[in-house]
């Protein structure tokens, strides 16, 4: 199954991507399952805290998966933004545990995080200018506002990907750990959070998350408008069939 839902502790839930041979990568149909997870999870009275990692080391999660169908559609868009709680409200806090790369709808599932720790050998990164494609999923609207605009233009205008240090440094994730001591530390933090009162943790991550949405929704609109634009030319033709080519794409 591709994504495994357990309860390591008491009233906490770990979410695990597990899809190793794509690296994680999340197909349509993954995100349709996570869109009921979440909907479960937040009706869900004995859930406090919730933990997302990826399964094995190589990948938290590498994004969506490209050799899917690609086809635009408002469905498909319904199911992409909900499944990044891009503007969905969601009440409990969400910990990351991110093991190896981070990359592309990767760091959009990070950023719906509230707390977050890496591997030493974690990367992040959002590539997808490299390969044609606009970040529709939420970077482009609420990554600025929590790392700042300058780190938010090197990540996604150069699409390369940083090592766990950096990505430190600019505060987009809490603490650099050992492999074997970041899902352990993610889900101490977790039952921590548990134990404290769920009426005042979830009116506090209300409060701050949707502050940091807000911008998100307001500019919602024009990111549709824009991802249709890019995803229309033959830049996005160019840069999926090299991604699945595993070539070098040539943009003239």
């Amino acid at each position: 199954m591709p994504l495994l839902v357990t309860e390591p502790a008491k009233r906490v839930t770990l979410i695990t991507i597990d899809a190793q041979d794509k690296m994680n990568a999340m197909s349509r149909q993954m995100m349709a399952e996570l869109c009921d997870i979440w909907d479960r999870l937040d009706s869900d009275p004995g859930c406090r805290a919730v933990v997302l990692t990826g399964a094995g080391e190589r990948a938290f999660c590498a994004g969506a998966d490209l050799s899917g169908d690609l086809e635009a559609t408002e469905e498909l868009s319904r199911i992409v933004n909900k499944s990044l709680l891009k503007l969905t409200p969601f009440s409990k806090p969400i910990v990351a545990a991110v093991n190896g790369v981070c990359a592309g709808g990767g760091i959009e599932y990070l950023i719906a995080t509230d707390i977050r720790y890496a591997s030493e050998t974690a990367r992040f990164g959002l590539p997808e200018v490299k390969w044609g494609v606009y970040p529709f999923g939420g970077a482009a609207t609420k990554l600025v506002r929590q790392i700042g605009y300058v780190h938010t233009m090197d990540m996604i205008l150069t699409g390369r990907l940083m090592p766990a240090a950096e990505a430190k440094e600019i505060n987009l994730i809490n603490q650099v750990l050992p492999p074997n001591q970041v899902l352990d530390k993610a889900l101490e933090t977790a039952a921590l959070i548990a134990k404290n009162s769920p009426t005042a943790v979830q009116a506090v991550r209300e409060q701050i998350s949707s502050m940091m949405t807000s911008d998100a929704a307001l500019h919602e609109e024009r990111d549709q408008i824009l991802g249709d634009r890019v995803r229309s030319g033959s830049d996005f033709q160019e840069g999926i069939a090299a991604f699945n080519e595993k070539r070098t794409p040539n943009y003239g």
